[in-house]
């Protein structure tokens, strides 16, 4: 059994009250969502129970755009996943195309049954891809499974072609039922992301992040790369021993900064970040976002209040032109840096949304949910436009949120 080293404080988080917060950018649209799908409240402004329907979510953990116009949100509550042919222009507009259900008013995991080609358990991670942007693959995370369609649904009900982490539709277990993975077997996996060529996965349970070589044509295909841990074999947190530039703990969203690779490792409350795509097994990376150096790993850096530089949960992270976008999921605010400015560990986020300043946090400010505010946003996603718009899975208030950026470049 491999021995795990941790570096634990036992005196009490800090609570010192912040140092006068430093000046920030509004990184969205001071008005806030533009457009806001799912959540309605009702009259004393309490959330209404959530029933399963068209128009309904209940804790959406993925989102994603197509270039042909079509939106998609992974509703991960109601275990499913939904579908708009067109993106929404208004509030509550209903879904039009349905996955992992019989009908809009079902819910309950793999539809109260098995795993097959028509369920899903716990959907997350979602994404546009293939070489001509296409498809659409999906973390069903709790089957321990990714499926794939090789051309997007355009209709309720269509099935996946491929599966992975699986041999076929049918398996559910973690790791096939094995106690440690391989390179083709999969445990809780929350993120999927497509790079143009490749397709990467944050197989999140087995704390490492895998990659294929273009996208999967058959079932079961194992991964041609593992980051994270010394081989395709092992599972351990933060590879069995400290945390290091090559170790991870939770890995989660997954993105692609001008070439590179950029892995939310939200365990360890940091940004793991590559300047070019890793092309060999378990390549350290090179700069860290949200801790001081890539040995500490403690959420706020050891503080209560959090502050420009740090981060708590970060579950989410896309790339806006550009900006790293990112959501600071245990602050419930969303923060963003511009690329070139990463030269080394732990620098500053210049651009805020939802919180008022660096050092507040808070779901919803403390308050009842608003058009600018979140709670526990679990990923982020975004739309090319003047100026672009940031897609928000507000995760802890059963809704999604279109949210424009407050201009085309908003980081001093």
């Amino acid at each position: 059994m491999a021995t795990i080293t941790a570096h634990v404080s036992l005196a009490p988080v800090a609570r010192r009250a912040p140092a006068a917060a430093a000046p920030c950018a509004p990184l969205l649209h001071p008005a806030g969502a533009r457009v806001i799908l799912g959540a309605t409240d009702d009259a004393l402004g309490m959330a209404a129970p959530v029933v399963p329907s068209a128009k309904s979510m209940f804790g959406p953990r993925g989102v994603c755009a197509a270039a042909d116009g079509s939106f998609w949100v992974s509703d991960t509550g109601h275990h499913r996943v939904l579908g708009w042919r067109r993106l929404p222009e208004a509030d509550g507009t209903p879904a039009d195309i349905l996955l992992g259900q019989p009908a809009f008013d079902r819910e309950g995991r793999n539809a109260g049954g098995n795993a097959n080609e028509d369920t899903m358990n716990v959907p997350t991670g979602i994404a546009v891809c293939g070489r001509d942007g296409a498809g659409l693959a999906v973390a069903d995370a709790w089957n321990h499974r990714v499926l794939i369609w090789h051309r997007r649904p355009t209709q309720s009900y269509q099935r996946p072609d491929v599966v992975v982490g699986q041999s076929d539709f049918d398996g559910g277990q973690s790791n096939r039922g094995h106690s440690q993975p391989d390179a083709g077997t999969l445990f809780w996996p929350y993120c999927v992301a497509w790079d143009g060529e490749r397709l990467w996965v944050a197989d999140t349970g087995n704390r490492r992040v895998l990659m294929w070589q273009g996208l999967p044509q058959h079932h079961g295909a194992a991964a041609d790369l593992v980051l994270g841990q010394a081989g395709f074999a092992t599972r351990d947190e933060n590879g069995g021993g400290a945390p290091t530039a090559r170790s991870m703990r939770w890995p989660h969203a997954i993105t692609f900064p001008a070439g590179g690779l950029c892995v939310a490792d939200a365990g360890n409350n940091r940004l793991m970040l590559w300047r070019r795509a890793p092309l060999a097994h378990n390549t350290g990376c090179d700069l860290i976002v949200g801790q001081a150096n890539d040995a500490v790993v403690d959420h706020n850096r050891a503080s209560y209040y959090p502050d420009a530089a740090c981060l708590n949960m970060p579950y989410g992270a896309v790339m806006v032109g550009s900006l790293l976008a990112v959501a600071d999921t245990a602050n419930s605010r969303l923060l963003a840096w511009r690329v070139q400015d990463i030269t080394r560990h732990g620098v500053n986020a210049g651009a805020l949304a939802a919180q008022h300043d660096w050092n507040s946090k808070g779901d919803n400010r403390w308050l009842p949910a608003a058009r600018d505010s979140v709670c526990w946003p679990y990923s982020v996603a975004a739309i090319d436009g003047a100026p672009p718009t940031l897609l928000v899975a507000d995760s802890g208030n059963n809704r999604v949120l279109l949210w424009p950026l407050a201009a085309d470049e908003v980081v001093p």
